[in-house]
């Protein structure tokens, strides 16, 4: 799909997060992609968002945990050619299918983690995590303390804790800010996973970027046309603004 994108891309200069499929995986020539970067004279920022459909980094069962891993493994070769600055993977933790035993799932996942990390320890770039499902965040705090690692960390997903979340937003950020890696910034009005312009659903951005404006990560803006992504950048700005960082803040 960057392609199909690629006149929009070069007219805004846009930094990319792209997205590998299972089945993109299973077709891919890695040369392809150094090849549709190198045509972007702006150089652009990449960061990685790895598959996600049936992946189970925390599964029970030893041989779905295999193949988990072996899909991510997939997408770390691809991070060894084009560095990018984090790569996005999902937690997989539902409380529901995990009875409420965060324990069980954790104990699981840092087998999954723990040599991904030494990989994105070797080859420089950074894993962030992203809330689906959770209701709350202690689950991913747990995982972020127990790796310890500055090659380790979250991506706060707006969309999903809006529409998830039973707990205020104040306590998500009070107890992951320090892990935030990535944000990924798109809207809803609670009745789905809308992946609407900033602003236009009922997530609470001001309360947001009070708490992580001073904070150095990665925005990703997750909008589905050219016309919303402008839309979500230029009300970003206005955001970041307000942020105390601003005066050392490039545009977005």
């Amino acid at each position: 799909m960057v392609g199909d994108y690629l006149p929009f891309i070069r007219e805004h200069a846009l930094n990319l997060e792209i997205y590998f499929s299972s089945a993109v995986l299973d077709a891919l020539d890695p040369t392809d992609i150094l090849k549709l970067i190198g045509t972007l004279e702006h150089h652009p920022s990449i960061s990685i968002h790895a598959p996600f459909m049936d992946m189970s980094p925390g599964a029970v069962d030893s041989k779905i945990r295999t193949v988990t891993f072996e899909r991510f493994s997939s997408v770390m070769e691809i991070a060894r050619s084009i560095l990018p600055k984090v790569v996005v993977f999902h937690s997989g933790y539902e409380k529901w299918k995990y009875a409420h035993r965060v324990d069980i799932w954790l104990e699981a996942s840092l087998l999954t983690w723990k040599p991904i990390v030494e990989e994105a320890a070797v080859i420089g770039t950074r894993i962030a995590i992203e809330n689906i499902f959770e209701d709350e965040p202690s689950n991913l705090r747990s995982l972020a303390q127990e790796l310890s690692s500055e090659h380790f960390g979250i991506c706060f997903d707006t969309g999903h804790c809006n529409l998830f979340s039973t707990v205020p937003l104040g306590i998500w950020l009070e107890s992951l800010s320090e892990h935030i890696f990535e944000l990924h910034l798109h809207d809803n009005d609670k009745s789905f996973d809308q992946h609407l312009p900033i602003g236009d659903g009922t997530f609470d951005f001001r309360t947001l970027f009070s708490h992580v404006g001073k904070k150095e990560c990665l925005y990703t803006v997750e909008a589905r046309s050219p016309e919303n992504v402008m839309k979500s950048i230029e009300r970003l700005k206005e955001y970041l603004e307000l942020s105390p960082m601003v005066s050392k803040r490039k545009s977005p």
